[in-house]
């Protein structure tokens, strides 16, 4: 942002009043809710090397198509991170980014790489859900809505996997219907 417009900003928000806003009239989430959503960036960074690892895989393969879904998916779950990160620096919370583990590349067939991915899937919408509950134990109704978005992504998530797993485990020939993938999973 450019200096003059920062000034128009800042010039705007002092005349409805917001001007004087400091870091402590912050809209405050509950600790445990800040570390479970510090928490989930790494996942969701690590969700995204791992979809990222399953392009590799496709893509050595040969099937395009499929290293596509993997690579977009990849980068949803790279947004998801930064949808967190955004959330955590709007209500002024200060964190360090988790580590993220290597992701493997291989995978014993391609139905093993998308039964992993709908097994990730699951497994982040327990984390999502067992956020949810936590914030309402907490009264931590900021951080709760906020995640009622992550909680119906989840639905749409695990929907997609299912869809691959279907197509995949019905041992459809790959390399003849490759464009399959990208149909069944739009929607």
């Amino acid at each position: 942002m450019n200096s003059g417009r920062s000034m128009s900003v800042a010039r705007h928000l002092s005349s409805v009043g917001w001007g004087t806003l400091r870091l402590e009239q912050r809209i405050v989430i509950s600790k445990k809710l800040t570390s479970m959503l510090t928490e989930q960036v790494g996942y969701e960074f690590g969700a995204s090397q791992f979809y990222l690892a399953g392009a590799a895989y496709f893509g050595r393969m040969g099937l395009d198509k499929w290293k596509q879904i993997f690579s977009e998916q990849s980068d949803e779950e790279r947004m998801h991170a930064r949808k967190i990160v955004d959330f955590l620096v709007d209500v002024g919370v200060e964190f360090d980014l988790p580590s993220v583990p290597p992701a493997k590349t291989k995978f014993k067939s391609p139905l093993d790489a998308v039964k992993a991915a709908l097994a990730n899937e699951q497994k982040v919408t327990k984390q999502f859900n067992d956020m949810a509950a936590a914030a309402i134990s907490e009264k931590d109704f900021t951080s709760f809505q906020f995640l009622q978005w992550f909680i119906q992504e989840q639905v749409e998530e695990e929907a997609k996997m299912g869809k691959l797993v279907q197509i995949v485990g019905s041992g459809t020939d790959l390399y003849q219907q490759e464009d399959v993938g990208e149909e069944e999973c739009e929607g």
